[in-house]
């Protein structure tokens, strides 16, 4: 029996995970099954109407669907998700999607047209990238080139920090994403939204002294369990860290229902909440409530 929730909840990061997203990519069989322990039938691919029934069994109203860019295009290990793919889920659903643009910095100023494009012409949210998988920090002069484009597209930009795992055994990656990497960024660029994803662990009290420092720095919750967040950070999203940090999972690294049922159990206090999980989205993103 679905649980009815009080706050219909924004999930900020999360793949697109249909048969037809996941076609071109490598193997991943040892992390997602093996180390993360994503069920059998949701890692070889669900359908958009499965995802939203899982949404909504979990009072999730909307979520933000990642056109990712994993690596170099066209290396082995690594894959891009089509804009067009993740634009087309949004157009079929649009009260259930947005979507967020994948970067890599190898594009140069192709990548930066890219962006501009899916933000003007499709109608996307914001970017998304990975330090990690391109061993370059997020104070990195290749990353420059989008924040002021993200800068004047007025969108905010959400990635990893903390530690990052390896993916595939034949290319691991270092963890270049220390949450204080955002000072710098913060302080070059002070009108562009940062959204430092994955809480920051094993950094994480590293990650709030960047909100709690910068107006422009927020955290998103997704990729680590509610019932295992360091108590400091739930303490920060109950207290004076309350319209700073977003609800999400990074489907299917975190399935919907347990994620939003441990949430529920933190015991955060109403205002915080809502804040947490529907807020702050909607005002950090500008988004109709």
């Amino acid at each position: 029996m679905a649980v009815a929730y009080d706050v219909k909840a924004i999930d900020i990061v999360v793949n697109i995970w249909t048969q037809e997203a996941l076609a071109n990519r490598p193997d991943r069989t040892a992390f997602f099954r093996g180390k993360i322990g994503v069920d059998k039938e949701t890692y070889e691919g669900i359908s958009l109407e499965t995802m939203i029934e899982r949404m909504d069994a979990a009072g999730i109203e909307r979520s933000f669907l990642v056109a990712a860019k994993v690596g170099i295009q066209g290396h082995p290990a690594c894959y891009h998700v089509p804009y067009d793919l993740v634009a087309e889920a949004v157009r079929k659903y649009p009260k259930r999607f947005v979507a967020l643009a994948g970067l890599d910095p190898t594009e140069g100023m192709n990548g930066v047209r890219a962006l501009e494009r899916a933000v003007k012409e499709h109608g996307f949210v914001g970017a998304h990238f990975y330090p990690h998988w391109y061993e370059l920090a997020p104070d990195h002069a290749k990353w420059y080139p989008f924040y002021a484009k993200c800068v004047e597209l007025d969108i905010p930009v959400q990635l990893q920090v903390g530690q990052s795992l390896v993916y595939d055994q034949s290319y691991p990656r270092r963890s270049v994403g220390r949450p204080i990497a955002l000072d710098a960024v913060a302080c070059d660029f002070p009108e562009l939204k940062l959204i430092g994803i994955h809480v920051g662990i094993p950094w994480t009290s590293e990650m709030i002294a960047m909100a709690w420092k910068h107006k422009n720095v927020f955290i998103g919750s997704d990729a680590h369990s509610p019932k295992y967040w360091p108590q400091e950070f739930v303490n920060y999203i109950n207290t004076y860290g309350q319209d700073k940090v977003m609800f999400g999972t990074d489907f299917p690294v975190l399935g919907f229902e347990r994620t939003r049922q441990e949430v529920e159990e933190l015991g955060l206090r109403e205002v915080p909440k809502r804040k947490f999980l529907r807020d702050n989205a909607l005002r950090i993103y500008r988004l109709p409530g």
